[in-house]
């Protein structure tokens, strides 16, 4: 990483960007705060795509992402941010097209909107766990 913080031009699997001080610290609290919500999910009464899109603690990642963007524009972690609002947004698309089929089918889609609202709750696990680990690794996420 150059001294002032920016990406470097090269970008080869290899790079291994610091993975210490205050703004990684940030990003790590928004990923646990989102791997909260998937487990509540898996192991509490509510789904994993409700205790993601509307549980606590990704609505306070959620808040705090958009908190520490511009501390981050620039940087490596500048990426990890855009992923997990992505990954929010997205996720929040989704359900809402699987909430207007039921709707528009008068909730016989109901029986067939179960597989997409799967797969959306194994995206979001995919995406929390993808994300972490390449932080965790010192690597950015791809664009």
């Amino acid at each position: 990483m150059s001294p002032d913080g920016a990406i470097p031009q090269s970008n080869s699997a290899m790079n291994q960007y610091p993975t210490t001080g205050p703004l990684y610290d940030w990003t790590q609290v928004i990923y646990a705060l989102h791997a909260l919500s998937l487990i509540i999910g898996i192991v509490g009464a509510a789904s994993v795509i409700g205790a993601f899109l509307i549980g606590w603690p990704s609505l306070i990642a959620l808040i705090l992402t958009y908190l520490k963007r511009s501390e981050v524009r620039g940087t490596w972690l500048e990426s990890h941010f855009r992923w997990q609002l992505r990954t929010f947004w997205f996720g929040v698309l989704w359900v809402t097209l699987c909430g207007a089929f039921i709707v528009l089918t008068l909730g016989i889609g109901l029986v067939v909107a179960w597989l997409p609202l799967g797969i959306v709750a194994l995206w979001f696990i995919y995406r929390v766990l993808r994300g972490w680990r390449a932080l965790r690794r010192g690597r950015p996420m791809y664009l």
